[in-house]
């Protein structure tokens, strides 16, 4: 269950987007918080190029290089910038959905040796624990009717398949592999199923 709770102006360095702040109510949980920033004007024409992207607190903020998050991130919203309509949805599913403590967890277990798919099972989660469910009722909300998804993963385009929201393009996202992400890079394709970019 979502609804959207306010609405401002959201100048940036990409540019002057709206971004629109959803209310996502869980049963027994404190409601989460999630973010669209448009850039554009949507109708029934128009063909945004999206990127959801989850949070992550580590790449987005502080610049880790465990992983790409951080560069994805600032990737898109170059990207975003440059199109003619665009939207990034910014969903609060930190650490593959298993929460900021866990993801923490999860590094130390991948500095013992494991990969982050191994560490999330280790702790007693699913490799994957996010749903893009509530980014498609965010697009439909917003009337949004097709996109060019900013993607590499197969879950993103798989979200779509039974919304009223079409995937007209999967535009790939093309990251730096460092020394530090490398396995982790990896991981996401062979484990994961994940396209290269490019």
């Amino acid at each position: 269950m979502i609804k959207r709770a306010v609405t401002s102006r959201l100048p940036t360095q990409y540019g002057e987007f709206l971004l629109h702040a959803y209310l996502e109510e869980r049963e027994s949980e404190a409601a989460l918080v999630h973010l669209a920033l448009v850039r554009g004007s949507i109708d029934s024409e128009s063909r945004p190029l999206l990127r959801i992207h989850s949070e992550c607190l580590t790449g987005d903020l502080l610049a880790s290089i465990r992983c790409d998050c951080g560069e994805q991130l600032d990737q898109a919203l170059v990207a975003i910038g440059d199109a003619p309509v665009g939207i990034l949805i910014y969903l609060r599913q930190e650490g593959r959905g298993i929460g900021l403590l866990n993801k923490l967890r999860a590094y130390n277990l991948q500095d013992d040796g494991l990969d982050t798919v191994e560490a999330n099972i280790h702790l007693g989660f699913k490799p994957d624990e996010r749903d893009y469910s509530v980014a498609v009722d965010m697009l439909e909300d917003l009337g949004v009717v097709a996109i060019r998804l900013l993607t590499n993963n197969p879950n993103k385009v798989a979200a779509f398949e039974r919304s009223r929201v079409r995937v007209i393009e999967r535009v790939p996202l093309v990251v730096s592999e460092t020394a530090e992400n490398a396995n982790y890079l990896e991981t996401k394709r062979r484990r994961l199923g994940h396209m290269r970019g490019g």
